[in-house]
C-alpha cells in the first residue's frame, strides 16, 4: 500500500488593515468626554449640590420640631385677662413618608371635617416634607387622628388665642391670625398688632431622628427651650369698659345712629381706663368684621363743633384782653364775614365771655377769636396736641388737622373758634380737657398701665383753668346746654358739641353729637369724651344725645371707685328737651 503524502496547505501572509487616524482621534475624544462628564457630575453632587442632597437624605430619618412659644397674656390694669392663649394641636404630614388606605383617608376626613379629596391632594405632593392637613383642633381630637396609625402623620403643638372680654374690648386689643410654617400667632389688630413683638416671644426647636414609620427615636442635638412672649396690662379698667360699651351700645341704637365711641380718662395719669367703639365685632370669630375693626375714637378725624369753644375762652382769658365777665355783644344773632354769615341758633344779646360758653353762642366765639393773635392762637392749639399724634403708640392713630396760622383768613379764625374747619380725634379731645381739670397742665395720656403720675405740660394758668372749669359748671346748669349731663351727687363740668359732616362739596345735613366732661368737678377725677356719628332718629344735638351717655357712664364710674360726693343736695335735672340742648352749628 503506497504511503500518502500529507498536503500542505499554503501559508499566507497576514492582512493587515489600516484604520483611519481619524477614527481613533475621535474615540479617544469619547472616552476623555464621558469620564469628564462623570467627573463634572461627582464635583457637582459632591460639592457644588451637596448640601441639597444632604438634606434630602436627612429628611428621610430627621426633622426639626418647632417647638412654639406661648403668646403672652394681654390684662385690663386688675389682672383681668382680656387675651389669653390656649394649647391646641395642628396636625401635619410628610407626604413622602405617608401609607394611608381609603378606610383610613375616610375616616381622617370625617374626623378633620375635610374633604376625603383635599386630603388626598395635600398627601399627592411627594416633593414637599411638610404639610399641614389641619391646624389648630382640640388635643382631644387630635389624640383620635393619631390613634389610626398613620405613619407619616404627626402633630404640632401650638396655641389658640381667647379673648374673654369679646366684643366689649375688641377694638382696643385687636386680634391675631396664624404665622407661617412653625410660627405661632402673629397680631392681625389693636394691641395685639402694636406690640406684637414683644407678645410673640421666640419658638425653640427639637433635632429628633425618626424610623421609617415616623415615630421619633432619638434627640440628636440638644432642644432649644422655646422664650415665652411678655405679658401686657392696659391702661384698661374692664369694669369701666363694660360701663361704656354698654351705655354707647344703648345710644347707637336708640338715634339710630351710623357709629359712635367714648373715651374714659383717669384725670390725673392720664391713663385710658375705657375705650367703646360701635359698631364692634367678636375677635373670637372675626369674620365678615369689614368696617367694625377701626377704632374710631383713635382714628377717626371729626370737626368738634362747641367742645372747643372752652379753648377759645381760656385763651381770652390767657391773653390778658378779657375776663370772665367781659361782655359780648352777640345781638341780632348773626354775623356776617364776607359772604360767609355765622349764626347762633338762639340769638342772644349781649353775653359775658361765661355765658358764651354757656350758651354756646357761635357769634360770641367768633369776635373773641377774630380780636386775637393768629399766631398765638396756633400755638394754644399746637400745645394742646391738635395737629399731631398723641404718640400712644395704637395702629393708624389720626394727627387730626391744624393747618399753618399763616394761611388763616378771618372766617377760618372765626369758625375755628368754635370747632369748625379744624379736625380732631376723640382721644385729642378727652386729653385736651386734661388741662382744665388738672389747673391748667395738660397730662399726657397712656393705653397702658403707667406706675407713677406723669408730669405735664402747663398751657394756661391754674387762674385760667379754673375760671373756664367754672364756666363748664354752668353748662350742665339750668340755662346751659347739657342739663342732661348732670349727675346725682356730683358738680359736673363739660361741653356740649354738634357738628354737620364734611361730604365732597362742602358740609352735608348729616351730625357729629358729642360731650366732654369731668368730675366732680371741685377736684376732677374722671374725664369722659362722647361722640355719636349720624344720629337719625329725631335728634342731633350734643346735649340731647351725647350728654345722657356721658352722665349715665360717669355716675356708675363714680360710684364704683367711691369717690366723694361734692353736691350731695343738687337737684338733678333728670329730663331735658331738645331746646333747652340746642347750641350754634
Amino acid at each position: 500500500m503506497a504511503m500518502r503524502m500529507p498536503i500542505r496547505t499554503p501559508v499566507h501572509a497576514p492582512v493587515v488593515v489600516k484604520l483611519p487616524a481619524w477614527r481613533r482621534r475621535v474615540l479617544l475624544v469619547i472616552v476623555l468626554l464621558g469620564f469628564a462628564i462623570l467627573l463634572g457630575r461627582g464635583v457637582y453632587l459632591q460639592g457644588i449640590h451637596k448640601k441639597f442632597y444632604q438634606n434630602k437624605g436627612n429628611a428621610r430619618y430627621s426633622r426639626n420640631i418647632v417647638l412654639t412659644s406661648q403668646r403672652g397674656k394681654i390684662t385690663d390694669r386688675n389682672g383681668e385677662l382680656l387675651a389669653i392663649s390656649s394649647p391646641v394641636e395642628s396636625v401635619w404630614a410628610s407626604p413622602p413618608d405617608v401609607e394611608i388606605n381609603d378606610a383610613q383617608t375616610k375616616q381622617m376626613a370625617i374626623l378633620l371635617n375635610l374633604k376625603e379629596d383635599v386630603i388626598k391632594q395635600k398627601l399627592a405632593n411627594s416633593e414637599r416634607e411638610f404639610v399641614y392637613l389641619k391646624r389648630r383642633i382640640s388635643p382631644e381630637l387630635a389624640a383620635k387622628v393619631m390613634k389610626l396609625g398613620v405613619p407619616g402623620i404627626d402633630l404640632q403643638r401650638e396655641y389658640k388665642r381667647y379673648y374673654p372680654a369679646a366684643d366689649v374690648a375688641a377694638h382696643m386689643v385687636g386680634f391675631t391670625g396664624p404665622g407661617d410654617k412653625g410660627a405661632g400667632d402673629k397680631g392681625l389688630e389693636g394691641f395685639e398688632l402694636a406690640l406684637n413683638k414683644a407678645l410673640s416671644g421666640k419658638d425653640g426647636s427639637r433635632r429628633v431622628l425618626r424610623d421609617r414609620s415616623g415615630h421619633i427615636v432619638e434627640d440628636l442635638q440638644a432642644v432649644v427651650v422655646p422664650q415665652d412672649g411678655h405679658d401686657v396690662a392696659l391702661a384698661l379698667d374692664l369694669r369701666i369698659q363694660y360701663l361704656a360699651h354698654r351705655e354707647l351700645q344703648k345710644a347707637v341704637e336708640a338715634h339710630k345712629a351710623l357709629a359712635g365711641a367714648v373715651v374714659v380718662l383717669d384725670a390725673k395719669s392720664g391713663e385710658v381706663l375705657a375705650m367703646a367703639n360701635v359698631p364692634t365685632y367678636n375677635p373670637n370669630n372675626p369674620v365678615n368684621i369689614k368696617g367694625k375693626t377701626r377704632n374710631r375714637a383713635i382714628i377717626d378725624n371729626y370737626e368738634p363743633g362747641s367742645t372747643l369753644k372752652p379753648v377759645t375762652a381760656a385763651a381770652a382769658l390767657e391773653s390778658g384782653m378779657y375776663r370772665a365777665d367781659t361782655k359780648i355783644q352777640t345781638a341780632p344773632g348773626t354775623m356776617k364775614i364776607g359772604p360767609a354769615t355765622i349764626h347762633d341758633t338762639h340769638p342772644q344779646g349781649v353775653l359775658t365771655v361765661a355765658e358764651m360758653i354757656q350758651k354756646s353762642s357761635n357769634v360770641g366765639a367768633a369776635k373773641i377769636a377774630l380780636t386775637l393773635d393768629k399766631q398765638f392762637m396756633w400755638n394754644v392749639y399746637n400745645q394742646l396736641g391738635l395737629g399731631h399724634v398723641e404718640g400712644v403708640g395704637f395702629p393708624g392713630e389720626a394727627a387730626g388737622r391744624l393747618r399753618p396760622f399763616k394761611n388763616w383768613r378771618p372766617i377760618e379764625v372765626a369758625t375755628m373758634s368754635f370747632g369748625n374747619g379744624i379736625s380732631v380725634t376723640l382721644l385729642q379731645m378727652a386729653r385736651l380737657y386734661t388741662v382744665f381739670a388738672n389747673e391748667g397742665e395738660l397730662r399726657p395720656i397712656s393705653l397702658l398701665k403707667v406706675k407713677e403720675t406723669p408730669v405735664g405740660q402747663q398751657v394756661f394758668s391754674a387762674t385760667t383753668a379754673n375760671q373756664v372749669k367754672d364756666m363748664l359748671e354752668m353748662v350742665v346748669q339750668p340755662g346751659g346746654t347739657a342739663l342732661q349731663a348732670q349727675v346725682l351727687g356730683y358738680r359736673v363740668a363739660g361741653k356740649t358739641g354738634t357738628s354737620k359732616k364734611l361730604g365732597e362739596h362742602g358740609y352735608i345735613n348729616e351730625y357729629v353729637a358729642s360731650f366732654v366732661g369731668m368730675a366732680p368737678a371741685s377736684n376732677p377725677r374722671f374725664i369722659v369724651a362722647v361722640m355719636i356719628d349720624e344720629p337719625s332718629n329725631g335728634a342731633y344735638y350734643g346735649g340731647t344725645v351725647a350728654a345722657p351717655v356721658f352722665s349715665n357712664i360717669m355716675a356708675d364710674t363714680l360710684r364704683l371707685f367711691a369717690v366723694p360726693q361734692d353736691a350731695p343736695n343738687n337737684n338733678v335735672v333728670l329730663q331735658g328737651n331738645d331746646e333747652d340742648a340746642k347750641e350754634g352749628i
